[in-house]
């Protein structure tokens, strides 16, 4: 069977489904096992059906509250509802940022350019200034610089990162440089959702424009030749607040409770251009695992929740930070975990090794892959993206990216991403199932296995190798002991809570749960769990980032002291929720 196929072929690999074939025993019989076996529905994956509604998406421009999103997102609602969903459109103010017209001047020669979202429009006549090379906008590339009021000639796609140093450090405009000759939309808001009144001075000051490689490669090559080119950019930006849609299909599980446990499955329904690959193929995903799980509905252990989201190209995820917002209290009573579909049976992504699953879902993402791809999961960090705006919930999260090719180092994915290129005849039908079957077996997972599938024992020795790290980097100088101690005890209960008993089944779910809520926010944000962090990068538990800035201090300073305070308060919020944790798993049985 399932259990014996995976434990003679990776179950002895360290990491990998820890402890799994022991929880298997404990609980065989009950309703026949308490893990879900996929195969089946995996292989009723039908890719003429995915590429039949890729190809109805593909004939929609769908920019962030237009009415030809409004038009594409009918047919998808018309097909949930055919598959018997629960179907509702909400609609909400978003703050959207369209791009429009741009050009960048040299010396009076007018160059091909973009502008990007959140970028300002120029003023009449465009904006002039002295251009100055500033390499990738890294932080070392502004030290000791003075770019005020300059135009910045920047090394690679657009991003918020470098529109943010760009803007603090008193810049007026960017001119990026594509790493070759195709030109990607980007978002650069480096606000999480819609702006607040408290950040919404954070939004880009900026003038952004991109440019083709060989441009940018012209003008670099002057001014390091002592030249300084006249250049004028010239954007055109439309932002500001727009009602914008959310497309919610439900379906509780067989019970009919309307108050139980779900399964969030979502993706992004508006795109740049036509956007077949991203994101009209998720889309279609979504819709054909939504109908195989009907079809099954019977052998569900909890409810099904599809969103399709808009606003996360052109508003910085503002759709699904708008949903957690308004639904908070309901996600933290009764969502077990969260599915992002994004990007996937692009042709040619033949590597799925590097999708992302938060470190209790990890084993599940391992799985999926071997079983339905053949490939090795690498055990890559789920990256801040693709809607994890759930994070502070304290959702456990897995997937979003799926797929790649094989060479997608010059930018996040295949070279016609965010480009007027992302068009059908991208997409590859054996690529797609092949996305779609991964998806499926971890979803249908986490919607019949009667323990949820969430590995705190992975998630406990990730934290145990991340103070491990700290330790070593703090010489001493800082007490860890007690947060390795609740590591330790979170790893050991963890790894027993899944050989429970039949009938402690319901109180291990309830257990994880809980789990969930303490541990993902310290992982994954700064420790609020009613607000979202910046869009900006962010390191494995932000919340430790005081206890590594404190080991980069000098010994018996003013800064140690100083830091040693920050660092305290910080490992007082983890230690808290690992004892939350730990307390929700002595629960279980007693």
């Amino acid at each position: 069977g399932l259990s014996a196929g995976l434990s003679a072929s990776v179950g002895n690999r360290p990491g990998f489904l820890h402890g799994m074939p022991s929880r298997y025993a404990a609980v065989m019989g009950k309703e026949g096992s308490i893990m879900a076996d996929p195969h089946s529905l995996c292989d009723l994956v039908e890719g003429a059906r995915l590429m039949a509604h890729t190809g109805a998406l593909a004939r929609y421009v769908k920019l962030s509250g237009t009415p030809e999103e409004a038009e594409s997102l009918n047919y998808v609602r018309a097909r949930m509802a055919e598959y018997g969903y629960r179907t509702e459109t909400l609609h909400h103010d978003a703050y959207i940022s369209l791009p429009g017209a741009a050009s960048v001047e040299v010396d009076n020669r007018v160059v091909t350019a973009i502008t990007h979202s959140f970028s300002r429009s120029s003023p009449t006549g465009g904006l002039a200034g002295t251009l100055v090379d500033v390499g990738a906008g890294e932080d070392a590339d502004f030290a000791k610089r003075d770019v005020r009021g300059c135009i910045l000639l920047v090394d690679g796609i657009a991003t918020p990162g470098v529109a943010w140093r760009a803007s603090q450090a008193g810049a007026a405009g960017q001119l990026h440089v594509s790493p070759h000759a195709h030109l990607h939309e980007m978002c650069i808001s480096p606000i999480w959702g819609s702006p607040t009144a408290e950040n919404l001075a954070s939004l880009p000051s900026t003038i952004v424009c991109t440019i083709a490689e060989a441009e940018g490669a012209g003008l670099r090559g002057r001014l390091r030749a002592g030249e300084q080119p006249r250049v004028v950019l010239h954007a055109t930006v439309d932002t500001g607040w727009r009602k914008t849609p959310i497309l919610v299909a439900e379906l509780p599980g067989p019970d009919g409770d309307e108050d139980a446990p779900f399964v969030l499955f979502s993706g992004h329904h508006d795109t740049w251009y036509f956007g077949v690959m991203d994101n009209g193929t998720a889309n279609a995903t979504m819709l054909e695992l939504a109908r195989l799980c009907a079809t099954r509905r019977d052998e569900w252990r909890r409810g099904l929740r599809l969103c399709f989201w808009s606003g996360h190209s052109h508003g910085r995820f503002s759709g699904s930070s708008w949903y957690v917002d308004e639904h908070w209290d309901e996600l933290d009573r009764r969502c077990v975990a969260h599915v992002n579909v994004d990007s996937p049976g692009a042709a040619g992504a033949e590597v799925l090794a590097n999708t992302g699953a938060m470190a209790e879902l990890a084993p599940l993402a391992a799985q999926a892959l071997l079983e339905r791809a053949g490939q090795m999961h690498a055990g890559r960090r789920m990256p801040r993206g693709a809607d994890m705006s759930f994070s502070g919930v304290g959702l456990p999260t897995i997937f979003g990216d799926l797929s790649e090719p094989a060479s997608s180092a010059v930018v996040p994915h295949s070279w016609w991403w965010h480009t007027p290129e992302d068009l059908l005849d991208k997409i590859d039908e054996r690529i797609l199932t092949r996305d779609a079957k991964v998806v499926m077996h971890a979803l249908w997972r986490l919607l019949t296995d009667a323990v949820l599938p969430l590995d705190y024992a992975e998630h406990a020795r990730r934290l145990l190798a991340e103070l491990g790290r700290l330790e070593v980097a703090l010489e001493g100088r800082f007490a860890l002991a007690g947060l390795i101690a609740a590591a330790t005890t979170l790893r050991t209960r963890a790894a027993a809570v899944m050989q429970a008993a039949p009938d402690e089944v319901a109180g291990v779910n309830r257990a994880l749960m809980l789990v969930s809520r303490a541990l993902v926010p310290m992982d994954y944000t700064e420790g609020d769990r009613f607000t979202h962090d910046p869009a900006l990068p962010q390191p494995a538990w932000p919340v430790l980032q005081p206890l590594r800035a404190l080991a980069g201090t000098t010994p018996d300073s003013d800064a140690v002291r100083f830091g040693t305070v920050q660092a305290t308060r910080s490992r007082n919020r983890v230690l808290h929720a690992l004892r939350e944790a730990n307390a929700a798993l002595a629960a279980v049985g007693s």
